[in-house]
């Protein structure tokens, strides 16, 4: 094990903080394997759960989406697919667990805020102060279809739309006075006069009037995650977010240079710099020697990439229909058809389709990959693998330097995806001090070690 003198880092007493990331629609996580349980199944949601609070994670984190992914379409079949209303199965969850807190990814560009804030009040009450709020701004038209007005809003509009949302939905929070429900039986009037104030907000977004319905949780206000990476999602999270999901966990530098800018933007903001935490999502591939990490590794790549899969994303960057290639032989000769982007499924994930496939071809023909070897080697590399004890090691290092606060955790197979980790990583980390032994608080907000809501507010 390594050991590092205290006065090397800055941080040198830092904690991880882990949670759960159940996704929606997607093909990273395994479902063709014998060992793999239903994505759907209030089972599966159950376990899961229940095996990260057993780990003493801090959050079960709940991936949503309002549609399921189409091709030319039709439901795009190759995905993982399907996902109950996310604060409906959060509550059912808050029944059967205790601890570990429970994020919602709820949407704010077809939502209102008046419903959508009061959901996440009624579940915070449930759950006696576990519940969060991964806030998204979808842009899309293919989701936008679903409702009556349709179509998406520009990049920046949605984030305009987003934090005047959040403006709205933290007034109905505080709507009600602490004290405002009378505590004795002889009391004249049920609630203290004027304890339960009025929402009355007018903004470019939301015209609201209304009278909150519920008091505050013992967090007082779900934890806010916030997963944009563009500079105005950054920015946004710097001023809004309690925790930030980002994709900068798998390389130190990268992860510490994204920490670092956040906290540049945080103190812009006029936000101390310990207001919220970093998570980035990863996946953790554990062996019980490097070689058999590595050798896992790839088996979970090939599970996850199909041929059927890896063709599936070559047709998006080419705009063709591959289906019917060989995905184990060499990359296409034709060149891509650039479309114009329309908001449907797939046509924003290649920006410059001539330049992609550029690339494509010279990695492949330097180091003789295939196709589907390309797809593999060439799309987003999904976290860490290693032994318990070198992972441990390296995720000290990350936490205790301050590149992160933690990690969110994509499980590649459901529903026991988490078992090594909780089994063989966490006692690793609480060997060295870097993971807590026991639960010392009861709300989200304390597990996380967040500022009170009245001292972590924005300026």
């Amino acid at each position: 094990m390594t050991r590092t003198d205290p006065q090397d880092v800055p941080r040198p007493d830092a904690q991880l903080h882990f949670g759960v990331f159940f996704q929606g629609v997607n093909h990273w996580t395994v479902w063709s394997h014998p060992d793999s349980g239903s994505q759907i199944d209030p089972a599966s949601f159950r376990r899961i759960a229940q095996t990260a609070e057993r780990g003493l994670f801090d959050a079960f984190f709940l991936g949503d989406g309002l549609r399921l992914r189409e091709t030319d379409g039709r439901v795009h079949e190759l995905d993982v697919a399907g996902r109950p209303d996310a604060l409906v199965q959060l509550s059912a969850l808050a029944a059967v667990t205790h601890r570990i807190g429970l994020v919602s990814t709820s949407n704010t560009t077809f939502n209102e805020p008046g419903d959508l804030a009061r959901r996440f009040a009624s579940l915070d009450l449930l759950s006696g102060g576990r519940a969060g709020w991964n806030v998204v701004t979808t842009d899309n038209a293919w989701t936008g279809a679903n409702f009556r007005r349709g179509g998406f809003l520009d990049h920046d509009d949605r984030y305009i739309r987003a934090e005047e949302f959040l403006r709205v939905a933290r007034s109905i929070w505080d709507g009600w006075a602490d004290g405002a429900v009378a505590d004795s039986a002889d009391a004249r009037t049920w609630s203290v006069p004027g304890a339960i104030g009025q929402v009355r907000l007018k903004g470019a977004q939301f015209d609201v009037e209304l009278t909150p319905t519920q008091p505050r949780s013992p967090q007082g206000h779900p934890v806010i995650f916030q997963a944009g990476d563009s500079p105005a999602g950054r920015d946004f999270g710097a001023r809004n977010a309690d925790v930030i999901f980002s994709a900068h966990g798998q390389d130190f530098d990268d992860a510490l240079a994204f920490a670092e800018d956040i906290r540049r933007r945080l103190r812009a903001a006029g936000r101390p710099e310990d207001a919220l935490r970093i998570l980035p999502g990863t996946e953790i591939i554990i062996g019980a020697t490097e070689k058999e990490a590595e050798e896992k590794a790839r088996w979970v790549r090939l599970e996850q990439v199909t041929p059927a899969t890896a063709l599936a994303i070559a047709s998006r960057l080419w705009n063709l229909d591959l289906s019917e290639r060989d995905a184990d032989g060499p990359l296409p000769t034709e060149d891509p058809v650039v479309l114009e982007h329309t908001g449907e499924f797939g046509t924003r994930q290649f920006r410059d389709p001539r330049a992609e496939v550029a690339e494509w071809r010279a990695r492949a023909e330097a180091n003789g990959w295939s196709l589907r070897e390309t797809v593999i080697e060439l799309g987003p590399q999904r976290g860490h693998i290693g032994t318990p004890s070198g992972l441990a090691d390296k995720f000290t290092r990350f936490a205790r330097h301050g590149a992160v606060d933690g990690f969110n955790i994509t499980p590649y197979l459901i529903p026991d995806g988490l078992d090594d980790i909780v089994e063989l990583l966490v006692p690793e980390l609480q060997e060295r001090g870097a993971y807590r032994t026991a639960y010392t608080g009861t709300t989200l907000r304390e597990h996380l070690d967040l500022r009170p809501v009245a001292e972590a507010a924005p300026a």
